[in-house]
Formats: structure tokens, C-alpha cells, sequence
């Protein structure tokens, strides 16, 4: 008997795994995650990097190794590192992208996140990380940030993999899409192959509703009327999948258009939707939520451990984003509407999700870049 993890699959998703570490590669655990449970790609960024690496001793021998080749400098050691974590977990995937034909296998790595308003130097970074990893089922992450947009455009346009990421509002998604489109039209008209790359636009969801929580905490702190009262509960656990749902429609939309029929016609894929953030910030919610509400075709969910081990026990599995159709979407459409008529500004409150987004993927980094300085100090200390 398949478990939910597997039957995701019949509705057109892949669950990725939001998590890398030296031991989940050297202990085998991620090629039986691949092989048994069904994931079908990998996600990486600063703060889990910073996780992996100061939490453990995992890193110690190749940080002293490195030392010893001559490598003093905090980022330089943390690249090698992050470097070698992400051609290892490419090699466990690439059973699954040869399988596929470069469908899925992928694993994502991102440039730093102090580059995600440079566009320039987000360019050199992202390839001279494609290049170091040299391996075709690499994804680079990318902010979408506004300088973000054309460094995504010209990093497709040159046939590099990328993962659109941070993204929380549907203008910023659309945006995505549309360089992501020019993209491809470039690639297509030097005479590449538009086959060979492929895309996702990472979607961030439980971010949300925790917004929405604290905010209508506050409203309701303030307000007077039973009625008001009642429409700002209403929004609680509602606005993230409802916002989800709206970006989901524009995707379709997408697909549906002449232009993409252009592009498909040349061989492109579809630049799936990514839910990302899909782990409950509030205990009281279903573990699982983000995972059962959001399945779909030509979609993706990156999943964090513990998530992933509940919906691998009592996950729901149907087409949630298309089986109702239409009615899906009006639902989400008055979930949203209903936010702005209680004068919550979604755009200033998704704007500032994408600057604190940042801002946290910089401390990480940040921090993972002081673990290893502390770590190369420690083990080349004289006894």
C-alpha cells in the first residue's frame, strides 16, 4: 500500500525535501527518503545550512581539511561546504532527473542572500555557483526581489535552473513568470534548448496566515462590534491558502495563453509553482494544512521534516487546487477581498514579508559564515 507521499504524484505534484545535511547524505537517509518514500528533489538555504553546520561535528573534518589546503576564509570554507552537500544530494538525485527527463532531481542552492537587491552581482554569483557545482540538476535560488527579476530572466535565457524564491505576493509571482517567459524567448532565439531548463516559483505560505494571526489579534483588541469581530476571526488560517490558490489560478492562466503555447511549441516546460514555508507556525493548526490544501498538478511542495513524517502518516491526498474548479477560486478570491474590506493592506503586508524574508536569510548566512570561523579557529588551534 503507497502512503500519501506517493499519491501526490497521481495529481501531478512532487514533494521535495526542505532540508540538507552532511549526515542526511553520508548516512543514506536521503536516498531512502528518494528511493522509499518518494521525494523528488531537495531545497536548500542559509538558515538550514546554518542549522546543519553549527548544530553538528559533521563539518569538523572538512572544515580541518580545508584549513590545511590552505583555505582561511570563513566563506570560502562555508562555499566548499555547501558546495560539496549540494553535488552529493544532485548525485542521489539524478536517478530521479534521468527518469523524469529533467523533470524533477533537483536541488537547490542559493546565492548569498546580501546580493538579492544586485542584480549584477546576483549574475556572477549564481554562475559561478552553477559552475562549481557542475551538475545539470542543480537549481539556483534566486530572491524575487525587483533586481531579482531580470537576473532570473538572463540566468534562463543562458540555460541555467532556477528557483525563484521568497515570493508572497501574486503581482511578484506574475513577475516571475513573465521574466521567466522572456527567458525561455531568449534561449529559444540564440539557439538553445529550451528542454534542457527548467524553473520553479517558490511560493511562501504559513508566513501568512502568521501575519494575519498577530494582525487580527491586535484588531480584535481594538474592536467594538460582534460583527467585525466575527469577519476578523474568519480570516485566521484562511488568507495563506487563499492567497496560494489566487497565484495557482494565474498560473493557469499562464498555461493557457498563446504565448506559452509559443514556448511549449520549442519543447519549455512549465515553471511549476513551489509551495514553500508549508510547515504549521501555529500548533493549534492540522500539522499537515499546507501540504493537504494545496495539491495540484504541475506543482510542487518542499516539505520540512517534521511536516513530512505527519503527512507521510495522516496526510490528505485529492486534487485540492483544481478538483472543485472554479469554485475554489471565488472562495479564495472573497478570503482575500474580505482582508482589504477590514483594512488589512495585503501588498504592504507582502512587501514587508519579502524585506524581513531577507533580512532573515542574511543573518543566517551571516551566522553560518561565524560558526565556521569559529569551528576553523578551534580546530586549528595549537594544543
Amino acid at each position: 500500500m503507497t502512503s500519501p507521499l506517493i499519491e501526490v504524484q497521481k495529481h501531478g505534484q512532487s514533494l521535495w525535501y526542505d532540508y540538507i545535511s552532511r549526515d542526511l547524505l553520508l548516512s543514506g537517509e536521503l536516498r531512502r527518503l528518494v528511493e522509499e518514500d518518494g521525494v523528488r528533489g531537495v531545497t536548500s538555504n542559509p538558515a538550514i545550512f546554518e542549522k546543519a553546520i553549527a548544530g553538528s561535528s559533521d563539518y569538523d573534518p572538512a572544515i580541518q581539511s580545508l584549513v590545511g589546503q590552505g583555505q582561511a576564509d570563513a566563506q570560502t570554507i562555508y562555499e566548499a561546504l555547501a558546495v560539496q552537500d549540494i553535488q552529493l544530494g544532485c548525485d542521489v538525485l539524478r536517478p530521479v532527473y534521468d527518469a523524469t527527463d529533467g523533470a524533477d532531481g533537483y536541488v537547490s542552492l542559493e546565492v548569498s542572500p546580501h546580493l538579492a537587491y544586485d542584480t549584477e552581482a546576483t549574475l556572477d554569483e549564481a554562475r559561478h555557483l552553477w559552475d562549481s557545482v557542475g551538475r545539470p540538476n542543480l537549481m539556483i535560488k534566486v530572491p524575487a526581489t525587483t533586481e531579482g527579476l531580470p537576473a532570473i530572466e538572463q540566468l534562463i535565457a543562458e540555460g541555467i535552473n532556477v528557483n525563484a524564491t521568497l515570493l508572497f505576493a501574486v503581482g511578484y509571482y506574475e513577475g516571475v513568470h513573465q521574466a521567466y517567459r522572456r527567458g525561455l524567448a531568449q534561449l529559444i532565439e540564440n539557439g538553445g534548448d529550451a528542454s534542457r531548463v527548467a524553473s520553479v516559483a517558490s511560493f511562501f505560505v504559513s508566513r501568512i496566515d502568521a501575519v494575519i494571526e498577530k494582525r487580527v489579534a491586535t484588531e480584535l483588541a481594538e474592536s467594538a462590534t460582534p460583527d467585525h469581530k466575527a469577519r476578523l476571526e474568519g480570516l485566521l488560517a484562511k488568507v495563506a491558502i487563499a492567497n496560494a490558490v489566487d497565484a495557482y489560478a494565474s498560473f493557469q492562466r499562464d498555461l493557457a495563453s498563446p504565448e506559452w503555447a509559443e514556448l511549449a511549441a520549442h519543447g519549455a516546460r512549465p515553471q511549476r509553482v513551489l509551495w514553500a514555508s508549508t510547515g504549521t507556525k501555529n500548533p493549534d493548526l492540522p500539522a499537515t494544512l499546507y501540504v493537504d490544501e494545496l495539491i495540484g498538478p504541475d506543482t510542487v511542495n518542499t516539505v520540512p521534516a517534521a511536516t513530512f513524517e505527519a503527512f507521510k502518516n495522516q496526510g490528505t491526498v485529492a486534487d485540492a487546487l483544481g478538483g472543485r474548479g472554479e469554485a475554489t477560486l471565488q472562495e479564495a478570491r472573497a478570503v482575500m477581498t474580505a482582508v482589504e474590506e477590514l483594512g488589512i493592506s495585503f501588498q504592504e503586508l507582502t512587501d514587508d514579508l519579502l524585506t524581513k524574508g531577507c533580512a532573515l536569510f542574511c543573518d543566517a548566512f551571516d551566522q553560518v559564515l561565524g560558526a565556521v570561523a569559529e569551528k576553523r579557529d578551534a580546530l586549528t588551534k595549537a594544543p
